[in-house]
């Protein structure tokens, strides 16, 4: 009852500070007494060793439908050689069609905010999935062009929707200490979607060319039995419960994902204070379009924060540079096919192994100097593939230059903004309006990769393949001021106090000591 009553005098803020400062105490005297009762310690070992692998493969299950994003951006820059022979396209319909998936992707991402608010996270990605398949099916027996653009219409929905959905719900379902880790996931699954891609551009582009293109986009359907099988094993998202009024069903969840007892009741007052239960009102969806159309100053500043990190995760050219990797290897000079989709998988691999990093380092470095690291260097590399193609031209060099600098950007993508942008824009959002604000942060990302992505080929004729990655670069270096002057580090603090950091923007800095030590108890534990 106290809790109700902290919400009725309307000290949500202050019941909130005051109860995470008693949790770091609790949680200090918590530890000392474990390890003077040893059979008690072992116990707890054992289940924080559960509730791990339990997060995990909750995490993993709920990032298969970010494979699906990847193979489909991967597939397509090889499987589009064939379909320009296959079905005699124009380039205008060869941009058409690579593009318009992210811009079609982000009706998905605008609907995905409300249909999750609604039926749950659990079952938005249920439903990404279907339209998703629907869509690559229909592409996969397409006899024409037309055809091409409706199935690559549904793939583009579900893909928005999936994208927009799994972040959020992994972020709602895992504790602070491993957050930033387990919300990158979606990332390094897009990334090994990318790589399948390749590797199905690969293998089958020795096919009969009205095969190949078929074969290589029919694979993809694949990954939607794994999540249909997921869809019984993993819980719906504790914070979603609590916002439905489904306290005890939450507690349950967060039971299985913290390993603390005394911490999951700590977590769920936080959370029912967060979502305000008993006013329903706030979850109007007027409400929720209102309060964000004219926002306060704390979540003006969450929505720059993060509606410009996922516009310049793509405006940097990353979807231009996987999508076209074939066309800028053949401007530095490799002409054969084969070599050409050999080439494209290195620059798979290489953004594939470098997300491992970002999973290591994110909550052991933080978020803001993997993006510091992140940002600088590919602005160095987005700068050299502009010097290479532009200066050095054809031969030998040009060719081990183009692809040690496009290999170099996907890397520095993968190490910082790649996941860091989808991890921020899960964890910086108060409860109530989380999934709309991370859906509008994905429309952004959407419509930037559509943009670049529709625009590259007719840019390049404009200004030169070269030019254009020298616009790229200056976007990149503008991108290292964003991160320096508005991005806060959210590192080792609970979603509740990071919505609390955006609301004084002085304790950026001053809250980071004190949620050092607590950080350093939980891994010690």
């Amino acid at each position: 009852m106290g809790l109700v009553g902290v919400q009725e005098n309307g000290n949500g803020e202050v019941g909130l500070s005051i109860g995470t400062k008693n949790k770091y105490r609790r949680m200090d005297s918590e530890v000392t007494e474990d390890f003077d009762d040893g059979s008690h310690h072992h116990h707890q070992e054992k289940r924080s060793s559960s509730t791990r692998k339990y997060v995990l493969a909750c995490a993993i299950f709920a990032s298969l439908n970010s494979v699906l994003l990847g193979y489909d951006v991967g597939v397509m820059s090889g499987a589009i050689i064939f379909i320009q022979e296959d079905l005699k396209i124009t380039e205008v319909q060869e941009e058409v069609l690579v593009g318009c998936l992210s811009i079609l992707s982000l009706f998905g991402s605008l609907a995905g905010g409300r249909t999750s608010d609604i039926i749950g996270r659990k079952w938005t990605m249920a439903l990404a999935a279907i339209i998703f398949q629907t869509g690559a099916a229909t592409m996969t027996l397409a006899p024409s062009f037309e055809v091409l653009i409706i199935g690559r219409f549904l793939a583009g929905i579900g893909i928005g929707f999936g994208v927009m959905i799994a972040p959020i719900y992994i972020a709602e379902i895992s504790p602070s200490v491993t957050r930033g880790s387990l919300t990158s996931f979606p990332e390094i699954f897009i990334n090994l979607g990318i790589l399948l891609g390749y590797v199905s551009n690969f293998a089958f582009s020795g096919l009969p060319e009205h095969i190949s293109w078929r074969v290589m986009l029919g694979v993809g359907i694949l990954p939607s039995f794994f999540i249909g099988a997921a869809l019984f094993i993993i819980p719906e998202s504790p914070r979603w419960l609590v916002m439905k009024n489904r306290v005890e069903e939450a507690r349950t969840v967060l039971l299985k994902t913290i390993d603390n007892e005394a911490e999951v009741e700590e977590r769920l007052a936080e959370i029912l204070l967060a979502a305000g239960t008993g006013s329903t009102e706030k979850y109007e969806e007027k409400a929720v379009w209102r309060e964000m159309l004219s926002p306060s100053p704390s979540l003006r500043r969450m929505l720059i924060t993060g509606v410009g990190i996922q516009c310049f995760q793509q405006i940097t050219g990353i979807d231009a540079t996987v999508y076209y990797s074939p066309e800028i290897f053949q401007g530095a000079g490799i002409q054969d096919k084969s070599k050409l989709l050999a080439a494209t998988v290195a620059v798979g691999v290489s953004k594939t192994a470098f997300i491992l990093v970002a999973i290591f380092l994110i909550d052991k470095l933080g978020r803001k100097p993997l993006l510091y690291v992140s940002t600088i260097g590919m602005t160095i590399c987005l700068f050299s593939i502009g010097v290479t193609l532009t200066f050095i031209g054809q031969g030998q060099v040009g060719i081990a230059m183009a692809i040690l600098f496009v290999c170099s950007n996907v890397a520095f993508f993968s190490v910082g903004i790649g996941p860091v942008c989808w991890v921020l824009t899960s964890e910086i959002f108060p409860l109530r309006l989380r999934a709309q604000a991370a859906a509008l942060g994905a429309v952004g990302n959407r419509v930037c990769s559509g943009l670049v992505a529709m625009s590259f080929l007719s840019v390049s004729r404009a200004i030169s393949v070269g030019g254009t990655f020298f616009v790229f670069s200056v976007i990149s270096a503008i991108s290292v001021l964003f991160v320096y002057a508005l991005v806060p580090e959210t590192k080792g603090k609970s979603l509740e106090q990071i919505e609390l950091l955006f609301k004084d923007e002085h304790e950026w800095q001053g809250s980071e000591v004190e949620l050092g030590d607590v950080v350093h108890l939980v891994q010690k534990q």
